[in-house]
């Protein structure tokens, strides 16, 4: 790819990334915020300028779908890219994209007026992009490269693909989706106009990232009811709340958390915790790779509330356990293809492969669940989710080339 689709990446995404798509887990609109439409639409207005017929905006779900016909006779299977809309549960309003063009591989100054700068020292792999035009916030938002980074390539990919008609490629479609940081999207996506034997999420990584295995994940709900009296009152009639509740947290595995897990380990997280002598409610979630250790860790906390509810005549301790993902492993296995076509693109490509399980979930994992399996790729950003968050230009245009390389070999292995 030329200088010129250097140009209309970039700039897509710094268009892309000005609109605040910030989802919000207590709306029950779909998408649960306005921007998400804002942003879909501009979308369909820019693929309908580069010269996209095929699409769907469904407001049913959120949904945008542009679908690029085979120009073969003989056409592969078709498969499937996916971007999501919206951003993380982090500041996103008046985004203001900084680039620093042939970055010099040093610290960059954010915001001098608020002393927030991108330091080396903090994120050593800055010095990877030196000579790259890199794109920041101005320290006071997140940039939202997770995932506008993989929208911007995909767009750009589609006008690649339109301004060189000789690629031959099969039946294609791109899906520009809401509300995946809260795990809501895809659930509700009708994938009926998404028909695809296959797709990739183009979300979080670098180049030769490929995440073909994901978390299983629940999340648990907790309410303690306690009983309020006097103090000076209280011997033989308080059931302190706040005290169950430091109870249960203290049962769970000490080192089983977060900061104390990597790999393939899975963990407990008390992800709030609001609590008076009246009552108190947790939310903890549940994260392992292993289908049999993620069933224990659901038992084990079934088990802590069960020993405390014994202390009393009645129960004071509730516990609900949803699942929310699983694991796209099992299915991907089935279908050894869908990640042999990765590995040979990305040798094409030259890029060093990178095979990880990947410490949370995507689209992908409702996606699988829905009969359509689809582990995840790159869309080139780094520290995602707060303020330190960048990208490069050139690595979001590696991100159009995996697509349109990945077109370009599945046509060669079925033709």
């Amino acid at each position: 790819m030329n200088a010129s689709y250097l140009k209309f990446i970039e700039q897509a995404f710094i268009k892309y990334a000005k609109i605040n798509t910030r989802s919000d887990e207590n709306s029950a609109s779909i998408p649960t915020t306005k921007g998400q439409i804002v942003l879909a639409k501009v979308i369909k207005d820019d693929l309908s300028k580069i010269g996209v017929k095929n699409m769907v905006y469904d407001e049913k779900d959120g949904y945008l779908v542009a679908t690029l016909p085979a120009n073969v006779a003989v056409a592969p299977k078709p498969l499937g890219f996916i971007a999501h809309l919206d951003t993380a549960d982090f500041p996103a309003e008046n985004i203001q994209p900084q680039i620093h063009p042939a970055y010099d591989g040093g610290d960059i100054i954010l915001n001098e007026e608020n002393d927030i700068s991108l330091r080396v020292s903090d994120f050593p792999n800055l010095k990877n992009y030196r000579g790259q035009h890199l794109i920041t916030s101005d320290g006071t938002t997140l940039l939202g490269a997770d995932d506008k980074a993989g929208i911007a390539a995909a767009v750009t990919a589609i006008k690649y693909l339109n301004d060189h008609p000789a690629i031959k490629h099969g039946e294609v479609s791109f899906a520009f989706g809401p509300d995946e940081e809260i795990g809501l999207g895809a659930k509700r996506f009708d994938v009926e106009k998404f028909k695809v034997d296959f797709a990739y999420t183009l979300d979080n990584g670098l180049p030769g990232q490929l995440e073909n295995e994901t978390f299983n994940a629940a999340q648990a709900k907790i309410a303690i009811k306690g009983t309020a009296v006097h103090p000076g009152n209280a011997y033989g009639l308080m059931i302190n709340a706040i005290t169950l509740a430091n109870q249960l947290v203290a049962a769970l595995p000490v080192d089983e958390v977060p900061e104390k897990s990597r790999g393939r380990e899975g963990f407990f997280l008390v992800t709030a915790f609001s609590a008076t002598i009246a009552e108190a409610d947790l939310n903890i979630i549940i994260r392992d790779f292993d289908k049999e250790a993620f069933a224990a860790k659901k038992k084990l906390l079934q088990q802590i509330v069960d020993h405390l509810n014994r202390e009393f005549d009645e129960p004071r301790v509730f516990l609900k356990i949803q699942d929310q993902y699983h694991n796209i492993a099992e299915t991907l296995k089935q279908h050894p293809y869908i990640t042999e076509l990765i590995l040979q693109a990305y040798a094409k490509l030259g890029f060093k492969t990178v095979i990880h399980p990947f410490r949370g979930g995507t689209d992908g994992n409702a996606l699988t669940e829905k009969g359509i399996p689809t582990p995840n790729l790159f869309n080139g950003g780094e520290n995602f989710h707060g303020q330190y968050e960048f990208v490069t230009t050139e690595a979001m245009l590696q991100v159009s080339q995996t697509i349109i390389t990945i077109l370009e070999e599945h046509y060669q292995n079925n033709k």
